[in-house]
């Protein structure tokens, strides 16, 4: 059984940072391509963060360039998002997905998904 279990979410005031983890089990995780998403009360699922299956391409959304930062632990199955100058509007429900092909942006292509991680950003 596939698992993926995010981790790391919580209370954070405006320009302050979190590091979500993602833990990957019942699969090869070296041989995904892992993606971060989010999803805002009331917003469609929106694509944050990707990386390939060795950390050579990474792609990000053009709102979290220069904040965030996708990272993997292959020896360990763990995806990780680090998020620093939190904004209000990062705030969302946070999952990663696990995707046995290229890395794409694109949320349909991916084959697996966490349950979330809350983050809230105060004002």
């Amino acid at each position: 059984q596939v698992q993926l279990v995010e981790s790391g979410g919580g209370l954070v005031q405006a320009g302050g940072s979190l590091r979500l983890s993602c833990v990957a089990s019942g699969l090869t995780f070296s041989s995904y391509a892992m993606g971060w998403f989010r999803q805002a009360p009331g917003k469609e699922r929106e694509f944050v963060a990707a990386i390939n299956w060795s950390g050579s391409t990474i792609y990000y959304q053009d709102s979290v360039k220069g904040r965030f930062t996708i990272s993997r632990d292959n020896a360990k199955n763990t995806v990780y998002l680090q998020m620093n100058s939190l904004k209000p509007e990062d705030a969302a429900v946070y999952y990663c997905a696990a995707d046995l092909g290229v890395v794409t942006p694109a949320s349909a292509r991916y084959d697996y998904w966490g349950q979330g991680t809350q983050v809230t950003v105060s004002s």
